[in-house]
């Protein structure tokens, strides 16, 4: 199985002002492909190039290190980029309750995936994932994400944020709490929701 990039489901100057076009296409069509470059590399040859993205996470610890890193980076981003998107509003239904009920309102939420985000040293991600059907804010390292075995915290990843700084740092430079402020604004919640009502 070859690895591809998706296609950017959006032009790249649909988010601003809150992610700007530059910071877009240089993050898809250069860091994305990087990763799905490197993971087709690191892959051929090997018994696991015929394995799906979410095989190859559940069985990440026995594979090699680039496997890990740039599958890693291909799940991520192929994911968030989904999650991006122009229709604002809020989470509704089912997904609403559980919101309210684990944090105890969006803004709780919203907090606690900022601090995850603000705090994770280095680069990384904030996740918002479900894990025994109920809803749980996790942080991972690098391009790691809570699919994989070796996740300190194992879910259904239904909400993500990168907090790498090629994400932000065009726009933003340090300031990675603003990014994770406004980042809210561009939220695809109907996506979330999918995700959440497929996981639970």
């Amino acid at each position: 199985m070859t690895h591809s990039l998706p296609a950017l489901p959006y032009a790249f100057d649909a988010l601003e002002p809150y992610i700007d076009a530059q910071t877009m296409q240089i993050h898809h069509d250069k860091h994305h492909q990087a990763y799905v470059d490197n993971l087709n590399k690191a892959l051929t040859g090997t018994p696991a190039a015929d394995k799906t993205l979410e095989q190859l996470m559940a069985n990440i610890s026995s594979l090699p290190a680039a496997v890990r890193n740039n599958g890693g980076g291909h799940y991520n981003h192929s994911l968030f980029w989904t999650l991006l998107g122009t229709g604002g509003g809020q989470p509704s239904g089912a997904l609403a309750d559980a919101i309210n009920s684990a944090f105890g309102s969006l803004d709780g939420l919203k907090e606690k995936m900022s601090t995850a985000g603000a705090t994770r040293f280095g680069s990384g991600w904030a996740w918002l994932i479900v894990k025994d059907g109920k809803l749980e804010v996790t942080s991972t390292p690098n391009q790691d994400n809570p699919l994989m075995d070796v996740a300190e915290v194992k879910g259904a990843p239904i909400l993500g944020i990168d907090v790498w700084e090629h994400a932000y740092y065009l726009k933003y430079q340090n300031r990675r709490p603003e990014y994770l402020s406004q980042i809210w604004n561009v939220i695809n919640w109907k996506k979330v929701e999918e995700l959440y009502n497929t996981a639970k």
